[in-house]
């Protein structure tokens, strides 16, 4: 049980693929202007991340090394199509927002690292739990960055106009400008906890 808590809590917070390693920042600049976007496109990101891990695992021992990247894509391509398929189906009016980027998560080093570092290398139960706990930190970024700017950008809140007509809206959060002033604050929030976490504070 331990090592599943470890996973979740390293892609989580120790090891947030986009606070620490500057993964996904495509999509995260692209799709959090309104937080019902940013949630539709984490779920298909931890659909995706969880279900390729799972999948690159099972049969990691009948892959030839030598076209295991190849085939790594083609998992989590097909299960982008799927979402993909859905989110045209269930949502369209979502689907037409989010636009290319759905398509892109198979492009999503996040992904991609995952099923390269772990997954190839992992039994199947703890490697979906890595794609979920990887999934889910990418999604607690957008969703953050998302918060923010839909509240301060429009004032409102998955499409509820919650501030009052006294709220003058803050037009740069609107635009992808808002969105790296979001990320800048969360890694900076970021670092000084790791840095506060593991003793490395300089003392002037």
């Amino acid at each position: 049980m331990m090592k599943y808590t470890k996973a979740l809590y390293d892609q989580i917070i120790e090891n947030n693929p986009v606070l620490k390693r500057s993964l996904g920042i495509c999509s995260a600049l692209a799709v959090t202007n309104l937080m019902v976007n940013a949630f539709v496109m984490s779920l298909g990101v931890i659909f995706v991340s969880a279900l390729s891990g799972l999948t690159v695992s099972l049969i990691r021992k009948y892959t030839d090394r030598h076209i295991r990247i190849l085939f790594q894509m083609m998992v989590i391509a097909s299960y982008v199509i799927l979402v993909d398929i859905c989110l045209k189906f269930y949502v369209p009016e979502i689907s037409k927002a989010l636009g290319p980027y759905v398509g892109l998560i198979i492009t999503n080093c996040i992904i991609m690292g995952r099923c390269e570092s772990f997954a190839q290398l992992n039994p199947p139960a703890i490697s979906f739990v890595d794609g979920i706990a990887a999934g889910l930190g990418y999604s607690a970024v957008l969703m953050v960055i998302a918060f923010f700017r839909e509240l301060l950008g429009f004032g409102s809140l998955f499409g509820i106009h919650v501030l009052g007509d006294w709220w003058r809206n803050w037009g740069t959060m609107s635009i992808p400008a808002g969105a790296f002033f979001m990320i800048g604050i969360l890694v900076w929030i970021a670092t000084d906890y790791n840095m506060h976490h593991t003793g490395r504070r300089v003392v002037k």
